[in-house]
């Protein structure tokens, strides 16, 4: 089974983590919620206070991440981005050639690392400026080899089923879809 990790910093967009983390598990795929902070409450950027699973520093070494993802929203794209180990983590996820995804803003730590260089990428709209080396494509979800973007907090269900298709068959995306009543 694959294993996913989702980072989590104070000022993470809502939908942007949770969609992800809820289609992710309804197909299958195990995910492990990571706070950055030093315990595991985070809070969002509408004020919700989400428990994680794990904190960075209790989590271990996430070499067994096949996709580690990062949501967008301010500042937690900000707060991901001034966190030493998640940018090591991502780091070391390239090196293996393993799955990334990020949402958002939070494509601007991709970027400012590197990962992005001549790739397509997508980000909320303001945030093109941070894809450095990127090809922008504008569009709500954007797979480019490893490395997988998405827009803003109204893709994050395309982003969420995009980061299955990439572990499971069209059939268990398109049964989750239809059983979520999600509309294309």
């Amino acid at each position: 089974m694959a294993k996913v990790y989702v980072f989590l910093a104070n000022g993470f967009e809502d939908i942007e983590a949770l969609a992800p983390v809820d289609i992710l598990r309804r197909g299958g795929i195990e995910v492990v919620t990571v706070s950055i902070n030093d315990e595991r409450d985070v809070e969002s950027a509408h004020g919700v206070i989400v428990i994680a699973d794990a904190t960075f520093d209790t989590v271990g070494d996430l070499s067994d991440a096949d996709l580690l993802v990062l949501p967008g929203g301010m500042p937690g794209a900000k707060n991901l981005n001034e966190h030493e180990g998640v940018r090591q983590a991502l780091l070391n996820q390239q090196a293996q050639g393993k799955r990334i995804a990020a949402i958002c803003a939070a494509p601007l730590v991709l970027g400012g690392l590197g990962l992005l260089q001549g790739k397509k990428a997508t980000c909320y709209p303001g945030f093109e400026n941070t894809l450095t080396g990127a090809e922008y494509t504008a569009e709500p979800v954007t797979v480019d080899g490893n490395i997988t973007t998405g827009k803003g907090p109204g893709a994050a269900m395309a982003f969420g089923y995009q980061l299955l298709a990439h572990f499971t068959d069209e059939r268990v995306v398109k049964t989750l879809k239809q059983g979520m009543m999600y509309l294309e």
